[in-house]
């Protein structure tokens, strides 16, 4: 999949990401991945995107953010937007596609290949400019856990296909394994408003 000769760039939309391993029911090792593809390919940058809930004094997920900063990758925020649905409930939304996408296509100069960890479909068109530049894609999701968490149009756009489930030993997250949990929903746990961004996340991948 990778070539050593290859500019790699790795694209991971936070809220994705999370969704796909809690339903896999391993927590991803940010240094391990990283250090897998350095070994394999030039990997010229890495950008991890998520929304931050930015009116509180202290956020659980800043430690991440912070350790993600400071260990090889550029982190890619925006505020989360609190909302009322036509049902009343109180909903927050962090949509982070604009901004991967236009980070992708300015890189596309520098860039051989793409690697996107993400099961988005709205990424497919995406990935179909990038080809026409003449560049490598390949998305990292899952196709095994029920439902799918990757949209099936984007699959099939890209190049190659990563599935994260056979990824588990090579960048999960050692130690004793927590199904029930994951390292994002420990770093969360305080904060409701992430707690029902990322359920909404689901259920839109659920209807995918």
């Amino acid at each position: 999949m990778l070539d050593a000769r290859e500019k790699v760039a790795l694209f991971l939309d936070g809220a994705n990401l999370y969704a796909t391993s809690r339903s896999l029911g391993f927590d991803i090792d940010y240094r391990r991945l990283l250090k897998s593809f350095r070994e394999k390919a030039y990997v010229l940058r890495a950008v991890y995107y998520t929304a931050l809930a930015e009116d509180q004094e202290y956020s659980s997920i800043r430690p991440l953010i912070d350790w993600l900063d400071y260990n090889g990758y550029r982190v890619v925020t925006k505020p989360l937007k609190e909302f009322t649905d036509a049902q009343g409930r109180r909903k927050v939304k962090g949509n982070m596609d604009i901004e991967l996408a236009v980070d992708a296509m300015e890189a596309a100069e520098h860039i051989d290949h793409f690697v996107i960890f993400s099961g988005d479909g709205d990424f497919r068109y995406l990935v179909e400019a990038l080809q026409r530049k003449g560049k490598k894609v390949t998305v990292a999701s899952t196709l095994k856990s029920q439902p799918p968490m990757i949209a099936d149009e984007l699959r099939r756009q890209a190049d190659h296909f990563l599935e994260l489930a056979d990824m588990e030993e090579e960048f999960g997250r050692q130690g004793p394994p927590r199904t029930a949990r994951t390292q994002r929903e420990d770093e969360l746990e305080d904060e409701e408003e992430y707690e029902e961004y990322y359920d909404e996340e689901d259920d839109e991948l659920a209807d995918r």
